[in-house]
């Protein structure tokens, strides 16, 4: 299903600005990607924690000219506002609900549509391209964002029809799962640190840039601690999707070992992220929902964690 040419509407989405001389510096302080980092050709993942850790939110970062775009889930725009607006009391940036003024499109081998637009995007992950105010961002090979003016919502449509079949939201959540890339929801926010959705293997914290809310427990955990729950991908037969939150259960634990993150239809049944206690994992008897519920089965991610490697900024 996701290894064919399609398109769809990330309407599940939507986007937070922060704009203004101080962006930076304001959002250094609050976010675990190192901004410093992001330019023109280059975009990252983060995450916003509290003082514990815990994350409130996550997203993709966009710089822009006088700024940043941080696209998040949809629930989470107006609550991570009106946090973020408190701290900014005395600094020079305007935060705003630009929801309504992007629209953003989410395209799985679909690279000759964006060539025909003028942007040239390389492969190597979280690259973008830019041309006459369109953004594109690379999320994995062959597969990509691409952000635009509302306006421009029905040119693009008829474009991208060109080049490949629209396709429903699932596809684009499946070729999330199979990425091993989880986000925050309404339901997950403040139950796992980054580390716990592996954030630190796709580039989205930072161990050297300084402090950030949250920081000193983030940083621990890496240099200090032993990470006992990570993000899993696994596979459950049937076709009802279990919601994010959605506890999982084992034989081995008398409660449960861990939480869906995100989940979607596949070809053979139901794929889906979750959070789960090491040793749970490597029991291979995980059930959804209750001790008695439906069984998962482990599958491969594609990337590995390797600690030297995620420190190197």
């Amino acid at each position: 299903m996701v290894d064919t040419a399609f398109f769809c509407k990330l309407s599940h989405e939507g986007i937070l600005s922060v704009r203004g001389a101080d962006a930076n510096k304001f959002l250094q302080g609050q976010l675990t990607c190192n901004l410093n980092y992001l330019s023109d050709s280059h975009s990252s993942l983060g995450a916003r924690c509290t003082p514990k850790g815990r994350m409130i939110s996550s997203f993709r970062v966009v710089s822009v000219a006088d700024g940043y775009l941080l696209a998040m889930a949809a629930e989470l725009v107006e609550p991570q506002l009106a946090d973020l607006q408190k701290y900014a009391v005395f600094s020079k940036s305007k935060l705003t609900d630009e929801s309504n003024q992007w629209v953003r499109f989410g395209l799985n081998d679909c690279d000759p549509a964006l060539t025909a637009l003028g942007l040239d995007l390389a492969q190597s992950k979280d690259s973008v391209a830019r041309n006459d105010h369109l953004i594109a961002v690379r999320v994995a090979q062959n597969c990509a964002e691409l952000w635009a003016s509302a306006e421009q919502t029905q040119a693009l449509q008829s474009h991208l029809n060109e080049y490949a079949v629209q396709a429903d939201l699932n596809q684009w959540q499946l070729a999330q799962v199979r990425q091993g890339i989880g986000h925050v929801q309404g339901s997950t926010r403040e139950l796992f640190i980054p580390q716990m959705l592996n954030l630190q293997a796709l580039g989205a914290v930072s161990f050297k840039k300084g402090c950030y809310t949250g920081q000193e427990i983030v940083a621990r955990m890496q240099y200090l601690g032993k990470l006992k729950r990570r993000l899993y991908r696994l596979a459950l037969n049937g076709q009802e999707l279990p919601t994010p939150a959605t506890e999982i259960f084992s034989s081995v634990h008398s409660s449960s070992v861990g939480e869906v993150v995100a989940a979607a239809k596949g070809e053979e049944g139901i794929e889906l992220l979750a959070v789960l206690q090491n040793d749970a994992a490597e029991s291979a008897d995980l059930k959804l929902g209750a001790a008695e519920g439906p069984a998962l089965q482990l599958l491969d991610l594609p990337y590995t964690l390797d600690s030297d490697r995620d420190i190197q900024r």
